[in-house]
């Protein structure tokens, strides 16, 4: 609520008209597939050390988009880490110090991805040309 408070404010004092609102929507709506495509190629190439590959290629597809898509992947991916760490039974046997490193790592692909940089930097040997 506070954020859709946030948005209708700040359209009224900078005087954004409802069509770049709609552009904004559309591209954030589109970078929020991109994240989920990528998350989908993860789960289905299951390849090890892969994971950073596919937060940057995500977020380098949702910035593609535009600036609602580079606020698509800061939310989503900021949101999922913290379900992730909450909700995944695989982390229950991992130490809080690796959880937070892996975080830190993931989050620095993500930064990678959504700055435009290659996403193919952190990808790892011998994954399918597929992905």
């Amino acid at each position: 609520m506070k954020l859709l408070t946030g948005l209708i404010f700040c359209s009224l004092v900078l005087g954004v008209s409802s069509q770049s609102w709609v552009s904004f929507l559309s591209e954030a709506y589109h970078g929020a597939g991109d994240l989920w495509r990528a998350y989908s190629d993860m789960k289905e190439a299951n390849w090890k050390n892969s994971d950073k590959y596919f937060h940057a290629r995500g977020n380098y597809d949702a910035a593609q988009r535009g600036p609602g898509g580079v606020w698509a992947a800061e939310v989503i991916r900021l949101a999922l880490e913290r379900v992730m760490l909450i909700s995944d039974p695989s982390y229950s046997c991992l130490s809080r110090y690796w959880l937070h490193e892996d975080s830190m790592a993931d989050q620095e692909a993500n930064r990678w991805g959504r700055s435009g940089n290659d996403p193919n930097h952190y990808r790892p040997k011998g994954l399918p040309d597929k992905y």
